[in-house]
C-alpha cells in the first residue's frame, strides 16, 4: 500500500466500500434468486416457495404496479429462519412453510404489525395483524406405479406400514422422507406426525430398516421419484408434485384417509423491512382473489373459500397460532430427534 500514490489508495478504498455496500456479507444459502419488473421502488423477499410455484403471480403483480420491481431470493426454511433471527438480514417480506419457525419470528418481534387487505382469509390461517396465511398446502404421500407393480396401493400410514414390513426385497433403499436436521418442514412434520399417529415410530423403524434416504425439500423427492430411483416419497408438500401429476402417469398422489395434514404457507413483513408499504401491498395482491385462484390451482385446494378446490373429507388443516411454539422448546426437540434418530440409523 505504501507504494500507492494518494490518488490510487482514495480509488481503492471507494471501490472496496462499494463492494462491501453493493454485497453485504451473508451466511445463509439463497438457493435461487430472481428479479421480476424494473420499477425504482424495490420489495425485497425471502421465500421458501418454489419460484416455478409463484412466479406467475409475482409477474402479474409487477404488470400491475410498473413502479415497483421484485427481488425474490429462494432458500430452505432453516436458512429463511436463521437469516432473520440471527444475522437481521434485511428483507421486506419473508414466506415460509415452516409454521412453527414463523410463528417464533413472529411472536419473537421480527414481525411488523401491517394492515393489508385480508379478504375473507380464515382467522385459523392469521396471527394479530403480523403473519397472514397465504397458501393451504396438504401434504401428501407420493409412489410410482412402475416401482409398486403389483402391490396394491396403501390407503392408510398401517397399509403403508404393513406394505414397506411385507415388502423390504422391493422397497429396500427405495424410501425417502424430509430430512429434519436440514429442514424445518420435515422437523415439524414428523411433530405433528408423532401427536396425531400412534404408529408414527413404528412406521419410522420400518423407514430405518430399509434404509430410507432423507432430503431437504419436496422437489428432491419428487425429481428422484421420476428418474426411478426411489418407489416412495412420504410426506411431500403436494403443490410441487401437482405440476408433474396431469402429464406424468407414473406418479401416484396417496391422500391418506386417516388424515392428510394441510399446512398453511405464512408471511409476514419483518420488522426491520425498508419498504414495508408495498410488501403490505404485495401481501394483500397475495390475498385478492385472482392471486389466490392461481395459488389454489397449484396447490389443489383453497385457502380463501371461494377461490378454487374445497377441502376434502380427510384434510386436517393445523392452525396458526401460538400452540405452534411447543416445537421450539429445546428439551422436546432434542428428545424427539433422539427417537427419530433411533429409528432411522439402525445396526
Amino acid at each position: 500500500m505504501r507504494n500507492l500514490v494518494p490518488a490510487a489508495v482514495a480509488a481503492l478504498t471507494l471501490t472496496l466500500a462499494q463492494l462491501m455496500f453493493a454485497a453485504p456479507a451473508q451466511a445463509f444459502d439463497i438457493e435461487e434468486r430472481r428479479l421480476f419488473g424494473s420499477g425504482d421502488r424495490e420489495i425485497a423477499v425471502l421465500s421458501t416457495t418454489d419460484l416455478a410455484a409463484i412466479d406467475m403471480v409475482l409477474q402479474d403483480f409487477v404488470d400491475g404496479h410498473p413502479d415497483i420491481r421484485i427481488r425474490y431470493d429462494q432458500a430452505s426454511s432453516m436458512q429463511v429462519f436463521g437469516a432473520i433471527h440471527d444475522e437481521g438480514a434485511i428483507y421486506d417480506l419473508v414466506m415460509s412453510s415452516a409454521m412453527d419457525l414463523q410463528m417464533k419470528l413472529a411472536n419473537d418481534g421480527f414481525a411488523a404489525p401491517v394492515l393489508p387487505r385480508t379478504g375473507n382469509l380464515p382467522l385459523w390461517a392469521r396471527w394479530r395483524d403480523q403473519l397472514f396465511g397465504v397458501a393451504l398446502e396438504p401434504v401428501v404421500t407420493l409412489a410410482s406405479r412402475r416401482g409398486l407393480g403389483d402391490l396394491p396401493v396403501p390407503r392408510t400410514r398401517r397399509d403403508l406400514i404393513a406394505m414397506l414390513r411385507e415388502h423390504p426385497d422391493l422397497l429396500g433403499g427405495r424410501v425417502a422422507t424430509y430430512d429434519p436436521v436440514t429442514s424445518g418442514v420435515g422437523y415439524f412434520l414428523i411433530a405433528q406426525d408423532s401427536q396425531n399417529f400412534e404408529g408414527f415410530w413404528r412406521l419410522a423403524e420400518v423407514m430405518g430398516r430399509l434404509n430410507a434416504r432423507l432430503f431437504c425439500c419436496s422437489v428432491e423427492m419428487i425429481d428422484e421419484l421420476r428418474e426411478g430411483r426411489i418407489t416412495i416419497a412420504y410426506n411431500v408438500v403436494a403443490s410441487y408434485a401437482a405440476r408433474y401429476t396431469p402429464e406424468d402417469p407414473d406418479l401416484i398422489r396417496l391422500a391418506f384417509e386417516d388424515y392428510t395434514f394441510a399446512i398453511v404457507r405464512s408471511a409476514f413483513v419483518p420488522s426491520n423491512a425498508h419498504n414495508a408499504a408495498d410488501a403490505t401491498t404485495l401481501l394483500s395482491y397475495l390475498l385478492s382473489g385472482p392471486a389466490q385462484r392461481q395459488i389454489a390451482a397449484n396447490a389443489g385446494v383453497a385457502l380463501i373459500p371461494g377461490t378454487g378446490p374445497e377441502p376434502g373429507p380427510h384434510l386436517r388443516p393445523i392452525r396458526l397460532d401460538t400452540g405452534l411454539l411447543v416445537y421450539d422448546d429445546q428439551l422436546r426437540r432434542a428428545g424427539l430427534m433422539a427417537e427419530w434418530n433411533a429409528a432411522l440409523v439402525q445396526p
